[in-house]
C-alpha cells in the first residue's frame, strides 16, 4: 500500500456500485476518508460514508456538502461518477429524456463540483475527475442521448480545468469503454439474446473483453493522485483499445 491517498479526503459520487463503489474501496484501502453520494447505500458500507445525495437536484447536493463540512473542512479529492442511461437513436429519444440526461450527466458534474469547490480550495493538491466515456469520442449505435451528455462531459471538463487551473484545482476526466458493471447488466438483461449482445459488446473492443469496474478505478486513482501535479485537462482512456485501434478482421 502507498502513502499517496493516506489521510485525504474524498467525495465520490455514484458510489453505491459498479464504478463508483471501485473508486471508494479502493480509496478507503489507501487510508482516505470516503464520502460515498448517491441516492442509495447500495454496497458501499465499509468503503465510504453514504450521503443520500441526488446530483440532479441543487438542494439536494448542498444538504449533501453540509454534511461533509460538518465532518472535515478540506475535500482533496472529488471523483464525479453518478451518471445514468438511455438506449436509442434520435429517433426514440423523448423531451424527458433529453432534459434528465443532461441534467444528471452533466449539470450534475458542474453543480456538485461546484458546492465542493471551497472544500477543494482547502486542500493542498485538490483534484476533480469526472466519469465519461468512449461514447464521447466515438460513434455507438442507439446511444444518442448518453452519447451527447457524455460529449458534453468532455467539454466541460477542459472548460473546467481552465477555469480551475489557477486556483491549483487540476480537473481530468477518464473515458471507460464498455465496463462490467451493474448498469451495462442491465442493458444485456433487457436484450432479446443477452448472451449474443455481450458476445458483440466484447467484440467490439480491440482486446476482446468488457473492462473492469477495477480497471477504470485504478485510471481515476492514477488522475486524483497528489504525485501526478502537473497532469490536467487530461482524456485518459479506459477502452480495451477502441477509441485508438484499427484491427483488420
Amino acid at each position: 500500500m502507498s502513502n499517496e491517498f493516506n489521510g485525504l479526503n474524498v467525495i465520490v459520487t455514484g458510489a453505491g456500485s459498479g464504478i463508483g463503489l471501485a473508486v471508494a474501496k479502493k480509496l478507503k484501502s489507501e487510508g482516505a476518508t470516503v464520502f460515498g453520494f448517491d441516492i442509495d447505500k447500495g454496497s458501499m458500507d465499509g468503503a465510504a460514508t453514504y450521503i443520500e445525495c441526488d446530483v440532479g437536484d441543487t438542494a439536494s447536493v448542498a444538504a449533501a456538502v453540509a454534511r461533509v463540512k460538518e465532518q472535515v473542512s478540506t475535500i482533496d479529492i472529488l471523483a464525479n461518477n453518478a451518471g445514468i442511461g438511455a438506449v436509442g437513436s434520435v429517433l426514440d429519444a423523448t423531451d424527458d429524456e433529453w432534459a434528465r440526461l443532461f441534467n444528471i450527466n452533466v449539470a450534475g458534474i458542474a453543480r456538485v463540483s461546484a458546492a465542493v469547490h471551497p472544500l477543494l480550495l482547502q486542500s493542498k493538491n485538490p483534484a476533480i475527475v469526472n466519469t465519461c466515456s468512449i461514447a464521447a469520442t466515438v460513434g455507438l449505435p442507439k446511444r444518442a442521448v448518453y452519447s451527447a451528455s457524455k460529449g458534453a462531459v468532455m467539454s466541460l471538463t477542459l472548460a473546467m480545468a481552465a477555469d480551475f487551473v489557477k486556483q491549483g484545482i487540476r480537473v481530468n476526466c477518464v473515458n471507460p469503454g464498455t465496463a462490467d458493471t451493474p448498469w451495462v447488466g442491465r442493458l444485456l438483461a433487457a436484450a432479446s439474446d443477452p448472451v449474443a449482445e455481450r458476445k458483440a459488446l466484447e467484440a467490439r473492443q480491440p482486446m476482446g473483453r468488457l473492462v473492469s469496474a477495477d480497471e477504470v478505478a485504478n485510471a481515476i486513482l492514477y488522475l486524483a493522485s497528489p504525485q501526478q501535479s502537473s497532469t490536467t485537462g487530461t482524456v485518459l482512456a479506459v477502452d480495451g483499445g477502441m477509441d485508438g485501434l484499427r484491427l483488420p478482421h
